[in-house]
């Protein structure tokens, strides 16, 4: 027999995605893999652009033929040669937001079992309110049953009768678990007002500004203050009759428009109608401010069919099962059995077996203290993305490449650990593990590391180092070395004494109850940075997001607290601004130049230019968001989207202006020497020299390049920035000013950030601090919170298991405090750094 080699690693050779600079490099299959490197550097091109570009896409190959010509045509990745590459499957940083009908058992897909585990194994309830014990024939007969006691035959609930997205929704809420209701106060936007001013918030909406108008056509007044209308005027504005009345509206030019027929729709029926006619989440959005949402009062909010709940298992209906933890669960579901007659003890144990195994990955991910019933919609990023790691997990694959994107986002160290322990048993079942990542414990505990750099953007895109973590430990060149080795810089703010601490006073806040808190008092204090920290679930979004900024900023407009919180004490603190790392922009439309003022100030230039006014032509010429300047074939945005078979669309880049944005014409104008195309394309310290003499873009892009943003490109799509790039860039109009009585809230600014430029992050705050502001990072990353001047750590778990206020003081106090899980990671990591 010839001799057969199974290869060892995957061979990338000549990869030019994005900023890879003709990348050749060998990956270890069978392996944990990490990929670390600055952010902007390239890693995330390699590792989705390459891996799983060209995995997913050669898996894809076994679609139709004209699939398959549609997806090599606009597919491949830019790159010379990809060998021995297994099919890929991608977790990214960034998972979907779950719609209102997502609970965490509908994603995790546990529900679909739980509701298997009903149906089978269940006690029901005939219609004459005769309990049947559970049986074989039950389990095995699913559909008609008889009562051994009256007789009567029924129909069983089989495992879609317990779906509430389907036939087991709740009638009234139709699943949903709350009931919306138009608030009329909300329809009223300033009782003060006239009509004809705006009074009328309803009227506001699309297609509805002239209902004024029409209201004063069928004799309602509109220019008398809303609250001086008598009761029957008001009444017809809130529920008057749709009619027809001919009316004439002046436009702002003059003009007279006629209309014969005009609707008159009141203010309950313009959002009604609305509602009932868009599916526009933004739009929605927008009405949804209109409703007062409750629990439904049939489904008390489990949204079940309310005849399911008669149907028990160990003395439970499903709803209060979906409502226990995961750990909860996971013991309840072990009574089964025993519950169960002899009979079904095979069957049972079979399906029990199967929910115990979906429920696994989520108590191995630190998830256990979540319940199936929780809305998808209230989950953290990183909670997101570990369910939908858990659920890949559960399929045992092997000979498939993962490609995870920040799995450690949102993740508090102690839970790294059941992160470290996934990878492993997915190498240890035949699979290939690729992440990209920077923390530093996750980097350490990986079989092999690839680093991109130096830098960022252009600077980046080639292999500094690879090997083992302990050969990259001794290289020099490494920059990821000195973090994993102790040797870098860690505190990089000076340490305030004691008595240093409180001289600007406190923000005071007590909460009584607010999900899991349960009566705490938290002082933090003023123009110092403070880190929240704990476990996922533990409470720190309710201490800071739900109670203390609402209490601010009820305070600041004279407004009552909110319910929950009984005692607040700003300190003259009377503004809020939260940072966080939701990106910038909705759509590839917006860039790094528009969403500062670079863009306005470049279309002024050109405008100014001889050659521009030779043509008349203006600034908006210079927008590739308008006709006159835009690329015919693209309409502006740089890419065209394909529709291909049985997929989800694909982009790529426009055939006529190869990216650019603007049309043939608009680029022929240069401005010392570039066209607006040309100056886009550079990155942000590539623009400072070419900027030097205009002001107004020079600070911006000297702020952009003191935040470590220097290295994007103008012309750069923000969607597609990292959560702490993003971060940054929403604080470009704020450095630079005074900040006295304003609060900065940054939730989990460290998403996305090599250590380097988490250091660059924490001389951000110190610049924050210096103009006088208080700065609040909800955190979980070491080198941040080592950071601090002061912690407030909240525990000792998640969930039902948190919600306290467990430790606070100085990085060093919070370290030596047994009572704080967080404590016993960040003593560790200052001893490493020498600063125990």
């Amino acid at each position: 027999m010839p001799n057969s080699t199974i290869p060892t690693h995957i061979k990338v050779r000549g990869a030019h995605v994005n900023n890879l600079k003709n990348m050749s490099v060998d990956i270890p299959l069978n392996s944990f893999v990490a990929i670390t490197g600055r952010s902007g550097s390239g890693k995330s091109s390699l590792a989705m652009g390459v891996l799983y570009a060209e995995g997913a896409r050669r898996y894809l190959n076994a679609l139709s033929t004209f699939t398959r010509r549609r997806i090599n045509q606009v597919g491949k990745a830019n790159v010379d040669s990809v060998e021995y590459l297994p099919s890929a499957l991608a977790l990214r940083q960034r998972p979907q937001v779950p719609g209102v009908r997502s609970t965490v058992g509908t994603m995790s897909e546990s529900l679909n079992i739980l509701r298997l585990v009903f149906s089978r194994l269940g006690s029901p309830v005939c219609p004459n309110g005769h309990r049947l014990k559970p049986t074989l024939a039950i389990a095995e007969n699913m559909g008609h049953l008889t009562c051994p006691v009256c007789g009567v035959h029924f129909t069983a609930f089989g495992a879609e009768s317990f779906a509430f997205n389907s036939t087991g929704a709740c009638p009234t809420c139709g699943g949903l678990g709350e009931v919306r209701q138009i608030n009329a106060d909300l329809l009223i936007a300033d009782e003060d007002q006239t009509i004809r001013e705006g009074a009328v918030a309803a009227w506001h909406l699309p297609g509805r500004n002239f209902m004024p108008i029409v209201a004063n056509g069928i004799g309602i007044p509109i220019d008398v203050p809303y609250k001086d209308l008598s009761a029957a005027d008001k009444q017809r504005v809130l529920h008057g009759d749709k009619q027809t009345v001919e009316i004439s509206i002046p436009s702002a030019k003059g003009k007279i428009f006629h209309m014969n027929n005009a609707v008159y729709e009141n203010a309950f029926a313009a959002v009604e109608d609305s509602m009932a006619t868009t599916k526009n989440e933004r739009t929605i959005k927008r009405l949804n401010r209109f409703y007062t949402f409750d629990t439904c009062p049939d489904c008390h909010g489990s949204r079940f069919n309310p005849k399911l709940l008669q149907q028990l298992l160990v003395g439970k209906n499903i709803a209060e099962v979906s409502d226990l933890t995961v750990a909860d669960l996971h013991q309840f579901a072990k009574k089964i059995v025993a519950w169960l007659p002899d009979s079904m003890q095979t069957l049972g144990q079979s399906l029990v077996s199967e929910l115990l195994l979906s429920l696994q990955p989520m108590e191995d991910l630190g998830l256990d203290y979540l319940t199936l019933s929780r809305p998808g919609a209230t989950l953290s990023t990183g909670e997101l993305q570990r369910i939908q790691l858990g659920r890949t997990l559960r399929s045992a694959t092997t000979g498939v490449l993962y490609v995870l994107d920040e799995p450690s986002v949102g993740l508090h160290p102690a839970n790294v650990a059941g992160l470290i322990k996934t990878f492993r048993g997915l190498v240890a079942q035949g699979n290939s593990v690729v992440v990209v990542d920077h923390d530093t414990s996750i980097i350490s505990a990986a079989d092999y590391v690839l680093e991109i750099g130096p830098g960022a953007g252009k600077n980046g895109g080639t292999i500094v180092d690879q090997g083992t973590v302990a050969t990259i430990k001794q290289q020099s060149t490494s920059l990821i070395a000195p973090f994993l080795n102790g040797t870098a810089t860690l505190r990089e703010r000076p340490v305030l004494a004691d008595r240093d601490l409180w001289t600007k006073g406190s923000l005071d806040i007590e909460v009584a109850h607010r999900f899991n808190i349960q009566d705490i008092t938290a002082h933090i204090p003023k123009n110092r940075l403070t880190t929240i920290t704990g476990m996922s679930g533990a409470g720190k979004t309710t201490l800071i997001l739900d109670s203390l900024i609402p209490a601010l900023e009820a305070t600041a407009k004279h407004l009552p607290l909110p319910k929950h919180v009984t005692h607040f004490n700003n300190n003259h603190v009377r503004h809020v601004i939260k940072v966080d790392s939701v990106p910038v922009g909705k759509n590839v439309r917006s860039t790094v130049a528009t969403y500062t003022n670079i863009l306005d100030n470049l279309r002024r230039l050109f405008a100014a230019t001889p050659a521009a006014k030779q043509k008349g032509w203006t600034a908006s010429q210079f927008s590739y968001n308008v006709a006159a300047g835009a690329c015919p074939t693209c309409g502006g945005t740089g890419e065209i989207s394909l529709d291909v078979q049985y997929l989800p669309d694909i982009n790529e880049v426009c055939p006529q202006c190869h990216g650019a944005r603007y049309n043939k014409e608009t680029l022929t104008i240069d401005w010392q020497g570039k066209n607006i195309a040309e100056i886009l394309a550079l990155s942000v310290d590539e623009a400072l020299d070419f900027f030097k003499a205009e002001t107004s873009i020079e600070n911006t892009l000297q702020i952009l390049h003191d935040m470590g943003l220097g290295y994007l490109l103008l012309g750069e799509s923000t969607p597609a920035l990292s959560g702490g790039e993003a971060q940054r860039l929403k604080l470009t109009s704020r450095i630079g000013k005074r900040q006295n009585g304003t609060l900065f809230v940054f939730d989990e600014p460290s998403v996305g950030l090599h250590p380097l430029d988490i250091q660059q992050l924490v001389k951000v705050f110190n610049q924050l601090i210096q103009q006088g502001a208080t700065v609040i990072a909800i955190e979980h990353d070491l080198d941040v919170i080592a950071n601090a001047d002061y912690i407030i750590d909240m525990g000792p778990a998640g969930g039902i298991n948190g919600g306290h206020i467990v430790a606070t003081g100085t990085p060093t106090e919070v370290s030596h405090n047994s009572a704080s899980v967080t404590g016993k990671y960040l003593k560790q990591h200052l001893a490493l750094f020498g600063q125990a």
